[in-house]
């Protein structure tokens, strides 16, 4: 691109976690200025991966990011503060409403990074996650050949607006048996083992992010995700490790089954070694006595893993980013979030496309019930042709009807659709929801990860009471 000097920043950014930023505020540093949305995985990876360049170069390099608000949620504050605060974001943000910023700088795309040199100039406007290694290098390059960037003293960032600390810090992953309760307190970076009471027993993870195997107060995770109980086994969608893991309820012992702790493309086949494929953003899990079902939100894809004989295999999604049914190998999917196995369907909730997807296992044919595009949300109930979803995250199946609950995130609600061609309706609850990103049928009840409230809820369905469980208080 032909360098331009770099439009001022608007006046009226909101900025969330820092004081007013300006452009020249950064002269003399490289300045890498992020545009990113708070619902896209895309954005993680890339906000993951600035982080670790950053450290590389606290003097040199600055970074400021722009939230692009996607859907009508993310307009308010509060809920882009909560997604700065849930991904550990260690820079300045403002949400800019209006996308007045992206304009200025004619960004087409999220993520993208507009690099800006010491004297003010756009050198290069770079989108997309997948450019790691072309930003790594360019900002190294630009910081080289900058006599001024090494002579800067660090200004200490210290963010505003931080979450108070509680017990658990955005639960998103439930799963349940007769007697217990699993957790994955993500933002804690560990799991939790508790009675249907929320009386803790067992907590496995160091509570740093990391990618440890071996016994509960060695190993170590990161933003663990899904959960999913196969005897007594429980394996565990690693999200910020891109990794698959397990532990051995009888020892406590924590393993890793597939993934090397960085974003890839899954292969097919066998793994001597869990390093040898890559997986990227797995978030949901489900599946039965002999097969796991991934929800691999990264790469906009559906996979199994067979436990008998450590197969992955590929079940459905091209890898782009949309929204389109038929046979597995030409669907579309976007940011799979949750799965539920139902016989031989797989239910997905596709959170980018507000949508409710079935796979049929035996045909491998994907089905949309709910849901229309990448911009096609909202708060409707109704027939499914006209029923509307907001950033859902999460799907369980009634165990006493034939009825699917959805955590419908975005929306801070539960809703319930109805097998067999019902359509979709609107639990009615004593209390909203604050992003509920994990569900889990059993016991008697439904169990609510109520991810932006950092609690865990019990909703009894014979008493219809909705119960806060008082889970390390």
């Amino acid at each position: 691109m032909s360098a331009m000097l770099a439009p001022e920043l608007n006046e009226n950014l909101h900025w969330l976690n820092s004081d007013a930023q300006t452009i020249a505020g950064q002269r003399g540093r490289i300045l890498a200025l992020v545009f990113w949305n708070a619902s896209s995985v895309y954005s993680q990876n890339l906000i993951d991966e600035l982080a670790r360049i950053k450290a590389k170069h606290p003097l040199g390099l600055a970074v400021l990011g722009i939230h692009l608000p996607k859907f009508d949620n993310e307009i308010d504050d509060r809920v882009v503060m909560k997604a700065v605060n849930r991904q550990r974001v260690t820079f300045p943000v403002a949400n800019d409403r209006g996308w007045v910023t992206w304009q200025h700088f004619g960004v087409t795309r999220w993520p993208s990074v507009a690099l800006i040199d010491g004297e003010g100039v756009v050198r290069e406007i770079i989108a997309g996650d997948d450019q790691i290694e072309v930003l790594e290098k360019m900002i190294g390059d630009l910081i080289h050949d900058s006599a001024t960037s090494q002579s800067m003293m660090e200004q200490a960032f210290r963010a505003k607006n931080a979450e108070e600390r509680t017990a658990l810090s955005f639960p998103s992953g439930i799963a349940v048996t007769d007697s217990h309760l699993y957790i994955s307190d993500t933002a804690h970076h560990r799991i939790l083992e508790c009675t249907h009471q929320g009386r803790l027993l067992r907590e496995f993870g160091n509570g740093h992010p990391d990618l440890n195997d071996g016994p509960s107060n060695e190993a170590a995770f990161n933003s663990p995700r899904g959960l999913c109980l196969v005897r007594e086994t429980l394996y565990i969608a690693d999200t910020g490790n891109h990794a698959l893991r397990k532990i051995n309820l009888i020892s406590g012992d924590v393993t890793t089954v597939l993934g090397s702790g960085k974003a890839g493309q899954p292969r097919e086949g066998v793994s001597k070694h869990s390093s040898d494929n890559s997986l990227n953003m797995p978030w949901g899990l489900s599946g039965s006595n002999d097969k796991l079902y991934i929800a691999m939100a990264g790469c906009n894809q559906i996979w199994e893993y067979e436990l008998g004989n450590a197969r992955l295999r590929f079940i459905a999604g091209t890898g782009d980013l949309g929204i389109a049914d038929g046979p597995g190998r030409n669907a579309l999917f976007a940011q799979p979030a949750g799965v539920a196995l139902v016989q031989q369907s797989l239910y997905v909730v596709d959170s980018a496309t507000s949508s409710v997807r079935a796979i049929q296992l035996q045909q491998n044919t994907v089905q949309t019930l709910v849901g229309q595009g990448l911009y096609e949300f909202g708060d409707q109930d109704g027939e499914r042709r006209d029923a509307r979803l907001q950033f859902p995250q999460a799907i369980a199946l009634d165990p006493n009807s034939p009825i699917l609950w959805i955590a419908d995130t975005y929306n801070g609600s539960l809703r319930k659709l109805r097998l067999g061609g019902g359509g979709m309706s609107t639990q009615q609850l004593p209390q909203s929801l604050d992003q509920p990103a994990a569900l889990a049928a059993g016991a008697g009840a439904l169990w609510i990860a109520d991810a932006g409230a950092h609690e865990i809820l019990r909703y009894d369905f014979s008493s219809e009471l909705l119960i806060r469980l008082p889970i390390g208080e």
